[in-house]
């Protein structure tokens, strides 16, 4: 098993976990943000399912690598539409950055596993 990917799994697994939960829960900076993008309310928590069946997916990809693959493509084709909703709007980098790091990361992960992708869901 490849170190690097069951720590990115893990990470990024926690991290979607906790933003997709605290999307779904209407926390104030994502309704806040939701907002400021001009996205209605109903796709912030479309947003926060999609983030927690990914979470799901990376965490299982742990132990099946071709969950990890198709969770690291899930994340980082929903953190891509991340990156172009901040440049829609004329975002700072600052306020970009974390969107395009996670898609990196995610993409990694898929990398990682890519020769898996055939076994899922196995």
């Amino acid at each position: 098993m490849n170190v690097v990917a069951i720590v990115l799994e893990a990470l990024l697994g926690l991290m979607f976990l906790m933003g997709g939960l605290t999307k779904l829960a209407g926390q104030k900076m994502h309704v806040d943000n939701f907002n400021h993008w001009g996205l209605p309310q109903w796709f912030r928590s479309v947003t926060g399912l999609v983030e927690l069946v990914g979470a799901i997916a990376l965490i299982v990809g742990i132990w099946v690598p071709s969950w990890g693959a198709w969770g690291g493509l899930w994340i980082g084709f929903t953190m891509l539409v991340g990156v172009i909703v901040h440049l829609r709007v004329k975002d700072t980098f600052k306020q970009t950055f974390p969107a395009v790091l996670l898609t990196i990361l995610a993409i990694v992960v898929a990398i990682i596993h890519s020769s898996e992708l055939a076994n899922f869901p196995g």
